[in-house]
């Protein structure tokens, strides 16, 4: 006769990974092997009959197993047989710091071991009384959470919440917002007080990760700025990341760079003597000075590695890598096609846009800054463009585009001009489509608008065969760059990737339980983006930071972010084929491959990035479908809609009103928002990131400033000689000082480097994704395009009739090939914003 097994004895398997300061110190202080974790196994349904909390089965895991990264524990527990599905364990740490616990494997349950993948970092329990839970690998909509799980779901949610109160610690895992009104530093000195962003209509902004730093005593509308750059302890770099990019040892590092520069230059504003210089800094390097400390030396070794070399026994020289595009070229950066193709396939991909009429006007006030017509005439144009007979012809036919930094910087203009060593005009710069698919310059037009009792000033330049317009043109050129370069880095990189998706993270940790589908399929496009941005608060954008030392706009630098957030940033037009679409780089067309049809068919990272789009579109598409077969789901989705409202009314709080706001009723809606913001923190972010170092580490190239204006502009008798006897020197002391050059340099070098832990899109599943048949067929089919995306982009890169992707001397268009290894590549598509 059978017997009915009254109960199951279930072991637990818990992997903890091994920590600088978590268990290898407690290993050290003998704790270690003293302490357990306290297990406490969760019902997922309540009680049949009397519609209660089953009561916990509790259990200690003991240490069995030291590995080389990693210990597991094991507990044991007998669980009677009617207790059903385990849903969630809870969790204490008896030890004396904190631990990383990776997952916990439930063995001994007739359906087979049941997974629970925490990742994440626990507090000691005389730290942190409450307990922590853990779901099981499951995925639930809030609607169809097991009723022992609903409480647990709803009180975590709050916990990671919190109340808006008090100073953050840095072992504490609560998400909320805030304004950046971090950035200055008014106790220290009045020339740090910088603009609050956000909160205010003046300068509206996304929002950052509350801090809870007390206020200044100078100014209570800002935070005071200490060590505690706050981000919730599971958005921290893993060890291996702090290896590679350490907050503190970079934010110190940066400190020795610049002070071993000091010591190296002893002007600030010095530039290089010739071209033949800036060379050295690939060849010979510059000796670092006797005076810079082991202490310091140690320092730059860990942040700069592969920048320092041994000279002898007793010697270091800081020494750069050759970036690619010079070693394939070391006359690229003259080149006015290579000027137009890094326009299409460089660091900056996303200013050029279509001319569509004509004439050309800016829409600034006239009383203010001067008549609004363009110097750009017919006659500068149509004696140009070969083939064509009239300009309407050609715009009409769609080859005219243009490079437009003329109504955003014209304001800035005259504060900027106040400041030492930078200047600024705004430009244009219009481009033609020759019959082989590339770019050819046409005119530049820089314009300083009425600045006091001086008239506007404008002034066009053109490719020239006599040596005096060639070299204002080279001049021209530069001004030009170090505008891209400005625009690239505070708006189509920083504030358009890393500044606006930092909402999209606090809300979806704040809003979507992590039992969410639609919280598994975002997470991984949300990993490290905090803590690079805490990093960017606290060296690259701050007052006085890299960007304010280095770039032409200064101490304006974030305040024009706001200017350019304000004007220009809608989140429909976020995602790839809208914003191709608004810059009038395609059109929409049903029987094109994507949809849209391209304006220039050799277009490298349009072309690559639809590709991606589509994966990314495909992946997300089957996703949602899957979880929401009908759009009443969608609008009953509680958390859901909540986090569409927050990341709205709070995180992107000062345009909550906005009508372009796209609507959460339907499944089409849902899968329009999340590819959007998949593909701005993957592709987008990859597209802007990972070539500067290549296009930016020779910065005659990309300068980041043009610090003296054109010897046309109001020129005396001297400057005008100096420029007529040495262009050459006249071009040196408009690009960055040796200083500047080298700071940015380094910082470029840096974010260009993939790190050694990099998440890359669809390399790797989710857990929960694979305990789900349909969603692991998808995402697998998801993995099999991205593997044959990296195929096509290597066959386009070999077809020599894309010369805007091949040819003597120019580099291969890599950077949307899905997959890297570690460093700097200039390929990869991380998931997320890591650096």
């Amino acid at each position: 006769m059978a017997t009915t097994k009254t109960h199951h004895n279930v072991k637990a398997l818990v992997t903890v990974k091994h920590s600088d300061v978590g268990l290898i110190k407690n290993i050290v202080t003998g704790i270690f092997g003293n302490s357990n974790l306290v297990l406490e196994l969760v019902g997922a349904q309540l009680h049949s009959n009397a519609n209660s909390e089953k009561k916990t089965i509790k259990g200690k895991a003991h240490e069995t197993e030291k590995k080389e990264n990693d210990a597991e524990y094991e507990a044991t527990f007998v669980v009677p047989a009617d207790f059903g599905n385990v849903g969630a364990v809870l969790v204490e740490n008896e030890h004396g710091s904190e631990i990383f616990l990776k997952n916990i494997v439930l063995d001994g349950f007739p359906d087979g071991p049941v997974h629970l993948s925490c990742q994440s970092w626990v507090q000691p329990k005389h730290d942190s009384p409450t307990k922590r839970v853990f779901f099981t690998n499951k995925m639930y909509l809030p609607s169809q959470t097991p009723s022992g799980l609903r409480k647990l779901r709803e009180n975590e949610l709050k916990e990671l919440r919190g109340n808006g109160e008090g100073e953050r610690k840095s072992s504490d895992r609560i998400y909320d917002y805030d304004v950046y009104n971090d950035l200055g530093d008014p106790d220290i000195n009045s020339k740090l007080k910088r603009p609050v962003l956000g909160g205010n209509k003046q300068y509206p902004y996304p929002r950052r990760c509350r801090t809870g730093r007390k206020h200044s005593n100078t100014d209570p509308s800002y935070e005071k700025r200490d060590l505690n750059f706050y981000v919730p302890r599971d958005e921290a770099f893993a060890d291996i990341k702090k290896i590679q990019f350490n907050a503190t040892t970079v934010s110190s590092g940066v400190k020795t760079v610049l002070e071993s520069l000091d010591t190296i230059f002893t002007d600030i504003d010095l530039g290089f003597d010739s071209f033949e210089d800036i060379d050295t800094l690939f060849k010979d390097g510059f000796q670092l000075p006797t005076s810079l400390d082991s202490n310091n030396l140690n320092l730059l070794q860990k942040v700069i590695p592969r920048f320092l070399k041994a000279a002898n026994d007793s010697q270091k020289v800081l020494r750069f890598d050759t970036p690619e595009a010079l070693k394939r070229d070391k006359f690229f950066w003259l080149s006015d096609e290579e000027f137009a193709r890094e326009t299409l396939a460089g660091a900056n991909p996303y200013s050029i846009q279509l001319v569509k009429e004509w004439p050309i006007r800016s829409k600034l006030d006239s009383q203010i800054y001067g008549p609004p017509e363009s110097a750009i005439t017919r006659e500068v144009i149509e004696s140009q463009i070969i083939g064509y007979t009239t300009l309407e012809e050609a715009i009409r036919e769609k080859k005219m585009f243009m490079l437009d930094y003329h109504d955003l910087y014209i304001p800035y203009v005259s504060k900027v001009r106040e400041l030492e060593n930078t200047t600024l005009y705004g430009s244009r710069t219009l481009f033609f489509l020759t019959k082989q698919g590339t770019l050819k310059p046409l005119v530049i037009e820089l314009t300083r608008p009425i600045i006091g009792d001086k008239p506007q000033w404008k002034q066009i330049f053109t490719p020239a065969s006599d040596s005096t317009n060639l070299w204002l043109w080279r001049l021209a050129k530069a001004h030009v760059l170090a505008h891209d370069t400005g625009y690239h880095e505070l708006i189509s990189h920083w504030l358009r990737t890393h500044c606006v998706v930092e909402p999209f993270v606090i809300a979806t940790n704040r809003q979507l339980s992590i039992m969410h589908p639609i919280y598994k399929l975002l997470h991984p496009h949300l990993r490290y983006t905090l803590e690079i941005n805490a990093l960017g608060r606290e060296i690259l954008i701050n007052a006085y930071g890299v960007i304010e030392d280095s770039f032409f706009t200064k101490k304006y630098s974030m305040e024009l972010s706001a200017v350019a957030y304000d004007k220009l940033w809608q989140f429909d037009l976020q995602g790839l084929p809208n914003d191709l679409i608004y810059r009038g780089m395609a059109v929409e067309d049903p029987n094109a491959q994507h949809g849209v049809k391209l304006a220039i068919e050799d277009y490298p990272f349009a072309n690559d990035g639809l590709l991606i789009w589509d994966a990314i579109k495909q992946w997300v598409t089957e996703y949602v479908n899957h979880h929401y077969p009908s759009p009443s789901i969608i609008e009953s989705d509680q958390e859901l809609q909540a986090w569409w409202t927050e990341i709205r009314t709070k995180g992107h709080g000062d345009k909550s009103e906005e009508p372009w706001w796209p609507k959460l009723k339907t499944q089409k809606d849902l899968i329009d928002i999340i590819t959007t913001i998949a593909w701005v923190a993957s592709a987008h972010h990859s597209a802007t990131n990972f070539a500067q170092y290549a296009y930016g580490g020779y910065f005659p190239n990309r300068p980041t400033v043009a610090r003296n204006k054109m010897p046309t502009e109001d020129p005396t008798k001297e400057e005008w000689e100096k420029f007529i006897n040495k262009p050459e020197q006249t071009l040196l002391e408009c690009l960055p000082s040796q200083i500047q050059a080298t700071l940015v340099m380094t910082i470029l070098n840096l974010l260009s480097y993939h790190s050694p832990d990099e998440e890359y899109l669809g390399e790797l599943i989710e857990p929960s994704w694979a305990e789900n048949p349909t969603i692991k067929v998808a995402f697998e089919r998801f993995n099999g395009r991205l593997k044959e995306i990296e195929g096509i982009i290597d066959t386009r890169n070999a077809d020599s009739n894309l010369k805007n992707r091949n040819g003597a001397g120019i580099m291969p268009y890599e950077l949307m090939k899905p997959f890297s290894g570690p460093g700097v590549t200039g390929k990869g598509v991380p998931y997320s914003i890591s650096i």
